[in-house]
């Protein structure tokens, strides 16, 4: 277990999940937020994506002991740093979502980002944690403002999703 806080636990990524990330990314009302409608997962892409070995931590969040969702985090490269305008500050990135659709508009992703937050900013000591979601995904923007992000900047044409590029936002926490 990586972190347990209150109802949400947040655990490492493991072998077993190949098919609930299968599952959650082949739902149409997940892929509409994440990934997109026309993109779904298989085992073998769930594989390819989510098992490579780099520097994103990736971990299933669990509510009421149930796996509910997916999120991961990960410390910027100074490439990603440049084009977002951070200098050498310790900024990390964070990207999740509720796979379990009765789960939505419950206040579960608000206690999923802010526990994140709270775990970055004590044992990474993190400075900045940013964000950049599709500036049409009102509520991730809600839930993240909740949290203490704030928007810093239009990423234009920044996603490629359902067959176009969109427009994100980089949203910012600063401690």
């Amino acid at each position: 277990m990586l972190y347990s806080e209150g109802k949400i636990a947040v655990r490492r990524l493991e072998n077993r999940d190949r098919e609930l990330l299968a599952g959650w990314l082949s739902d149409d009302r997940v892929l509409e937020w994440y990934e997109g409608r026309d993109n779904p997962f298989d085992a073998e892409k769930v594989d390819a994506i989510f098992y490579k070995k780099d520097e994103t931590n990736r971990c299933i969040a669990e509510y009421e002991d149930r796996a509910i969702g997916y999120i991961h985090f990960y410390p910027l490269a100074d490439e990603e740093k440049r084009v977002y305008g951070y200098n050498a500050e310790n900024v990390w990135g964070i990207d999740q979502f509720i796979g379990e659709p009765g789960c939505w508009n419950r206040g579960i992703g608000t206690m999923l980002v802010s526990s994140m937050v709270r775990y970055l900013r004590s044992k990474a000591n993190a400075e900045r944690i940013v964000t950049d979601p599709r500036t049409v995904n009102e509520r991730a923007i809600r839930c993240y403002e909740k949290c203490g992000f704030r928007k810093v900047k239009m990423l234009p044409e920044r996603e490629w999703h359902e067959g176009r590029y969109q427009d994100c936002w980089l949203m910012e926490f600063r401690s």
